[in-house]
Parts: structure tokens; sequence; C-alpha cells
């Protein structure tokens, strides 16, 4: 599949970045699962690093694929995180979440020394807001903090957002890693995603949302021959 195949591009390319002795974050989702398997490839070749499992379905991959974990409670330093993402923007900000990982994901990325974004074309975009945005709720009051997420989501411009909570094929709400659940916010265009992220954060319920502000350096878009690579500051 075409959209396979760049998204493995994306993860050759991010390879490159990957040194001998490093701890990284290992993200989450159907592109991170390309780096997870040629990392795999790389240990298997004698290069030495830890990996730190942003999800409980990545942990079980890097598992099965003979990586080294390191429990998150005894990292002292985490060199670079390689991750998915939902969409990105030409600033590098992103939308993640739509893997339910996002609370996790964000942890690993604010904590490391550099992030690498990986994803195939499709996930460019020119402004942030086509993608539903992922909200992590506590469970107590979520009917509450959903309607306070709406009203945040209007204040910082979004002009008719829909707010709904996620579930999981057997008509059941989807349920994080960390026991919370995800409110899937119909936003058509986020145009501040920094007062967004602000407005949000200040929520009482809300855990975490899928708006990453200033935590990719590189963005790497896979195509079908190569990849292309997007630093930013």
């Amino acid at each position: 599949m075409a959209g396979e195949q760049e998204k493995r591009n994306a993860a050759i390319a991010a390879i490159d970045y990957v040194e001998d002795g490093m701890t990284l974050g290992l993200g989450t989702g159907s592109t991170a699962k390309h780096f997870v398997e040629l990392l795999a490839d790389e240990v298997a070749d004698g290069l030495i690093v830890r990996g730190v499992p942003t999800s409980a379905q990545t942990q079980r991959l890097a598992e099965a694929h003979g990586i080294p974990l390191l429990p998150v409670d005894q990292v002292q330093q985490i060199h670079l995180t390689v991750d998915g993402a939902d969409e990105a923007d030409g600033q590098g900000q992103l939308i993640k979440g739509g893997g339910a990982a996002l609370l996790r994901e964000k942890i690993i990325a604010n904590a490391s020394d550099q992030m690498i974004v990986i994803a195939d074309p499709s996930k460019q975009v020119e402004t942030l807001g086509a993608f539903p945005l992922p909200v992590e709720v506590t469970q107590f009051g979520f009917t509450i903090t959903a309607k306070k997420v709406f009203d945040a989501l209007v204040a910082s411009g979004i002009a008719r957002p829909k707010v709904e909570l996620r579930q999981g094929a057997d008509g059941q709400p989807v349920v994080t890693d960390g026991g919370n659940f995800i409110l899937d916010c119909h936003c058509g265009i986020i145009p501040d995603a920094p007062a967004t992220a602000r407005g949000l954060a200040d929520v009482p319920g809300v855990v975490e949302h899928g708006l990453f502000i200033g935590l990719a350096r590189t963005v790497i878009f896979g195509s079908q021959d190569g990849a292309i690579v997007l630093d930013h500051t």
C-alpha cells in the first residue's frame, strides 16, 4: 500500500538520528510501529539502546521484537523520542491522540532532548483542526467537563465545535491506559492552537489535550521514494 510505504520511508529517515547508547521514547500508532520494527533490526545487528514506550501497545510490540525497555520510573534522560502525528502544520504544531495515548506520549515527548515526528504526507496541513482534537478527561464528571471543554474551544476562536465521547466498536467509552475517557472535539479549523491549548489546560477534569506545541523539533514526511525532513526551531 502506498500509505504504508510512505510511513516506512519516514521511519527509515528517523533511524538515522538514533545513536548507540541512547534512551529512546517509542511512540504509538501505525507509523511509529514501523520505526519500532526498524529499530529492532538495528538492535539485532548490535545497536545498544533502551526504549521507553508511550503505551501498553507499544510496550508489547517492542518486547515482541526484542528491544530492551526501561521502566519509566527509572528514566534519568530520554535522548530522543520518535512518534507519529494525526496532523502537523508548518510550524511543527501537532494534533495527536488518535490512538488514545496522548497523555503518555506528551509526558515522554516533554521529557526528551529531542522529538522527531514521522508521518505520511496526508498528515501535513496548513492549519490544524480537520482531525478531531482528542482531549483526555477524568471519568468523574465527564459530562460537566465536556461542556467546559466546549466553552474553552469557543473562547479560543473555534466557531462551531462539536464535542463527542469516544466510543469503541462495542459501543462503550474508550478507556485510556491511564483509566480516563477521550473527548473528540470536531473543530474544523483551530485558528490559534496555543490559545486553544491554554484554554483546555485550564479546565478542571481535563487530564491532557492532543495539541503538541513547541515539542517537535523535526517533522519527517515520508514519500514513495524517500522522505522530506522539516526542521523547526
